[in-house]
């Protein structure tokens, strides 16, 4: 794939351009679109773009393509995803065909679970009642959903859980959504209660990603700073100089563009600010644990929950894609606090788990660790979107055009899939179709 632009190299986007945009001044633009942020969403945009005709390039804040989304390939013998490793709704995208072009594998979730209780193997009753218990909730939060009044999932969940109340919480909540059950809209919830099958990548999602990005114009380590958006134009500012265009695709997260650090020129209508606060993102981090074999037993791909006396628990995605890597996800505003304290606080807890759930020798086969902080990531601030009461209206909001220049993307805004690698892509390529369809009839 190939894209002419006005400027011959990359490292040549910004360097022409040295002094400030004036809104509203009519001067040819630089590009046609221009997209600030190369993860999924941006990526997606500018696939679509590069098959339009139209110049447009990337600016991206960080190093690195995929945003959320990024494969983690020294660290460990083998790849690993430090985000985003799940692609569901495989159907409703265009990514299985995609990889399949670029000879990268996608197969099947196995969706192995157990649940392990005081320490011990789940019997098969035991699995029973886990997933009884688990339709009854859905169930309940599906009922309460058709109700007038917006309540949150907790206080629509079954009164007679008992000593299954914990682990229901953490499963339905942190481990889905990235948020506890009371922070989110059963009307929300219930759009996407069911988002299976998912596909997994050997190489790694995030490998997938970059992959896509290949051809692609990405200026990298170019923070957008002010958008200026006029009557007929744009200006975005960075810190090496003034880019205009005749629209943008926004792909920065809910959590940067509510964090201000992107600013706006004339300020934003007051409802966009609010729709940002709205979406705001979820906590979902994981230590990556490399063991010495298999010493806990479990196949490949199989997800191990406990049964929870509290809010203190996790759940471990064991021997990834077949190796003796495994990830313990932790999630939710109890992950939140723990990620907050540190890698060791992280890695503590994770060994801590292993212990209480394995056996304390479990620990002793465990090689090697490593800690995500989503939250601390300066252009994410977080894993990925929730569904909060008014998420639906706030993502109804940005993804229309503002003025018919500045255009919003990315998983936060796609009104079904969010919180999905497959929904960011599917947005960007949403926004990039409507901005070639808006530029045709000018």
């Amino acid at each position: 794939m190939t894209s002419v632009t006005r400027r011959s190299a990359i490292a040549g986007l910004v360097s022409a351009v040295s002094c400030p945009a004036i809104a509203g001044l009519q001067l040819q633009p630089d590009f046609d679109v221009l997209i600030v942020g190369a993860g999924a969403a941006g990526i997606a945009a500018a696939r679509r773009l590069g098959s339009s005709g139209r110049t447009f390039a990337i600016l991206e804040a960080s190093d690195r393509r995929g945003g959320r989304c990024f494969t983690d390939r020294g660290t460990f013998d083998q790849p690993y995803d430090v985000g985003a490793h799940l692609m569901h709704l495989p159907a409703q995208s265009s990514l299985p065909k995609l990889a399949a072009q670029k000879s990268v594998e996608l197969y099947p979730d196995p969706q192995t679970q157990q649940i392990r209780i005081f320490g011990r193997k789940n019997l098969e009753r035991d699995l029973e009642e886990l997933y009884t218990e688990r339709v009854r909730c859905n169930s309940a939060i599906s009922d309460a959903a058709r109700g007038k009044d917006e309540i949150s999932c907790a206080e629509a969940l079954p009164k007679d859980l008992g000593d299954w109340g914990p682990t229901m919480e953490f499963i339905l909540g942190p481990y889905r959504f990235g948020a506890d059950l009371k922070d989110l809209s059963v009307k929300e919830y219930a759009v996407s209660i069911d988002r299976n099958p998912a596909l997994l990548c050997r190489q790694g999602a995030g490998f997938l990603i970059a992959r896509l990005a290949i051809g692609i114009p990405i200026k990298f380590f170019s923070p957008v700073t002010v958008v200026n958006w006029g009557d007929r134009s744009v200006a975005l500012e960075t810190s090496d100089g003034v880019l205009t265009a005749r629209t943008v695709i926004i792909t920065a997260s809910t959590a940067v563009l509510a964090s201000g650090k992107i600013k706006f020129k004339p300020n934003l209508p007051s409802p966009y600010s609010r729709a940002f606060e709205k979406l705001k993102l979820g906590n979902y981090d994981h230590v990556a644990i490399e063991f010495n074999g298999n010493p806990l037993g479990l196949e490949t791909n199989e997800v191990v929950f406990e049964k929870a006396a509290d809010t203190k628990t996790a759940a471990l995605f064991a021997n990834l894609h077949g190796t003796s890597l495994s990830m313990l996800l932790i999630a939710g505003n109890m992950g939140a606090e723990i990620a907050a304290k540190g890698d060791s606080a992280m890695n503590g807890f994770a060994l801590e788990w292993i212990s209480r759930v394995f056996g304390s020798n479990a620990q002793k086969a465990v090689v090697r660790t490593r800690s995500t902080s989503w939250n601390k990531q300066p252009w994410a601030l977080g894993a990925f979107s929730s569904a909060p009461s008014g998420a639906l209206e706030a993502r109804k909001l940005l993804s229309e055009p503002l003025n018919d220049l500045v255009w919003f993307a990315g998983e936060a805004v796609n009104q079904t899939s969010w919180g999905t690698v497959g929904g960011a892509w599917q947005d960007g390529e949403r926004a990039a179709d409507a901005v070639i369809g808006r530029l045709n009839k000018k």
